[in-house]
């Protein structure tokens, strides 16, 4: 299992562009998580499955509001990460209005996720192998702080434990 000190896996994700811009074309756009992470603070989040209840009740929604404090902070992005694929990703991100303020991240086939060691068994419920609930503070493509949540919990992988952390 991944853990404080270790370099993101080199794994490429997915993210779905609403709007052609800067050279990005529309529809899915691979994104290499190294060569993304170098030389940023990034506070990525990481869970279950988009447009599920806690992930759209609560935890997308407290990174979209906490953004300009974790800009002021020094985190130059935000990303969520799910095993579902680009479109259903932004699809979620139009629904949760993420905008510029949060980068929704296809692991369509969840080789970051079991790169990471932090898979979830959510097969009995349909819904296959997903990411376990989780937040890490990254500098410079290394993981400087890491909040596993324990099954079904939502205590620390939440924008406001990660903006504590960010701050300290």
């Amino acid at each position: 299992m991944i853990k404080v000190g270790d370099q993101l896996p080199a794994v490429t994700l997915m993210e779905y562009h609403e709007v052609e811009g800067e050279g990005c074309s529309m529809g899915p756009n691979p994104v290499d998580v190294i060569a993304a992470s170098t030389g940023k603070t990034i506070a990525l989040f990481a869970l279950p499955g988009a447009f599920t209840p806690t992930c759209s009740a609560k935890h997308v929604p407290g990174y979209v509001e906490s953004q300009p404090a974790f800009k002021a902070a020094g985190v130059d992005e935000i990303w969520c990460v799910s095993v579902n694929d680009a479109f259903v990703m932004g699809a979620w991100a139009r629904d949760q209005k993420t905008g510029e303020k949060v980068r929704m991240l296809a692991d369509g086939d969840a080789a970051f996720t079991k790169a990471t060691g932090l898979t979830l068994d959510l097969t009995g419920k349909g819904l296959g192998l997903r990411s376990n609930r989780y937040s890490m503070l990254v500098k410079d493509g290394r993981v400087v702080s890491l909040n596993i949540e324990g099954p079904g919990k939502f205590e620390v992988s939440d924008a406001a434990t990660m903006l504590a952390q960010v701050a300290a």
